[in-house]
């Protein structure tokens, strides 16, 4: 069972995901903070906000007598903020890996194609053997 846990651990594709979890986590820091420093402030001026995530705020009443907020722009800066990392993710490593393998696959000798055997071609052959098999009879 512990064998099986260690192999399990070891295996390369666990490291790997582990490495890109914790990236990306530190990666979400960076595009947050991009996203909440800089597009947030320049969106939020277009439409005459604070920042993007209280743009197209929409107050609806309630039962109670107050008010409920539906902050459209908080949506649009959570949206923004993916497609930055997705740009970025692409790019930066998803892009450049791929290229890299194509680029590492060209460079290795192709073996070469087999060709399949053909009904013929077997039936050619179990005659020859055996001929050759009477022949030592």
């Amino acid at each position: 069972m512990i064998q099986g846990f260690k192999e399990f651990i070891l295996r390369g594709n666990v490291i790997d995901l582990a490495v890109a979890v914790v990236i990306g986590a530190a990666f979400t820091g960076v595009v947050t903070a991009l996203v909440d420093s800089f597009f947030n402030p320049l969106i939020g001026a277009l439409f005459n906000a604070d920042s993007l995530s209280t743009a197209f705020a929409l107050e609806i009443p309630t039962t109670s007598g107050g008010t409920s907020v539906i902050a459209f722009g908080a949506i649009i800066a959570a949206v923004i903020n993916f497609l930055i990392i997705a740009i970025v993710v692409y790019f930066v490593f998803v892009l450049p890996i791929n290229t890299a393998k194509k680029h590492a696959e060209s460079r290795k000798p192709k073996a070469p194609e087999e060709e399949p055997v053909t009904e013929k071609e077997l039936l050619t052959e179990i005659r020859d053997l055996l001929a050759a098999q009477a022949k030592r009879d």
